[in-house]
């Protein structure tokens, strides 16, 4: 069942072409990887995906209807999570901010917000922290509880804008490995740098550079667009085949 269909979507900024003819379809329980070049067009591939923006032409629906009619059910993690430390909010009054159209800031939250906030906290590993003020917390941690903050939504896509940027290695590990544990159960979309996420974690990768080339992890690459592309994809396929003990 596809949660995601793109399909020959184009869009343009001042007339200027970003994207063209951009075909894609993520289906239930894929960990899709967007990947590509600075200026290439994962972010505003994200906005299309997220409804913030609008194609030029062509069609995207998300769990079968426009994105606008489906954010409740798409977690979005973006990439800024460097909040004002000096803000004395707790993690947990974080989390339960995820509680879209469920909030009531006046009179506080209600008991089961509360019980899914710690639910969600203990799913991403940070239950400990959930008195902790926010600005205390490493920016992995602080990652983390961002991510419990989407998941509070319960929804059938989790979408990742560079969910890594500006943590150290280990930590990008233990996000990654996160996010392939919370996949057993949810639709994951991560856009990110980091080439080496395909190994090991994602399913599919669509490389974004105004054109998409698209790429089954698990067999080979399907090329759409017309320009040429380097295919870092299945070199990182073979440097792993290399690299696996015989």
């Amino acid at each position: 069942m596809s949660v995601l269909s793109i399909n020959h979507l184009n869009f343009a900024y001042h007339k200027e072409p970003i994207l063209e003819d951009i075909n894609l379809e993520v289906d239930v329980g894929d960990f899709l990887a967007i990947i590509g070049p600075n200026g290439g067009g994962k972010s505003t591939l994200l906005k299309n995906i997220l409804g913030i923006a609008s194609p030029s032409s062509g069609t995207i629906e998300v769990l079968g209807a426009k994105p606008e009619l489906r954010l409740s059910q798409i977690g979005y993690v973006p990439q800024n999570t460097n909040i004002n430390t000096d803000f004395p909010i707790k993690v947990i009054e974080v989390v339960m901010m995820g509680h879209v159209g469920h909030k009531r800031p006046l009179f506080g939250y209600q008991k089961e917000e509360k019980a899914c906030a710690m639910g969600v906290l203990a799913q991403v590993g940070m239950d400990a922290y959930a008195e902790v003020k926010i600005g205390s917390l490493s920016g992995g941690q602080r990652q983390r509880v961002m991510i419990a903050r989407a998941l509070c939504a319960h929804p059938k896509i989790l979408l990742l804008d560079e969910p890594t940027a500006s943590i150290d290695v280990t930590g990008q590990k233990q996000i990654y490995d996160l996010l392939k544990m919370l996949n057993a159960h949810i639709t994951v979309i991560v856009v990110s740098h980091d080439i080496s996420v395909i190994l090991g974690y994602a399913n599919k990768v669509a490389y974004i550079n105004k054109t998409l080339t698209f790429h089954d992890v698990d067999s080979t690459f399907h090329p759409q667009g017309k320009d040429e592309h380097f295919c870092e994809v299945e070199m990182l396929q073979m440097l792993g085949q290399k690299a696996r003990p015989q």
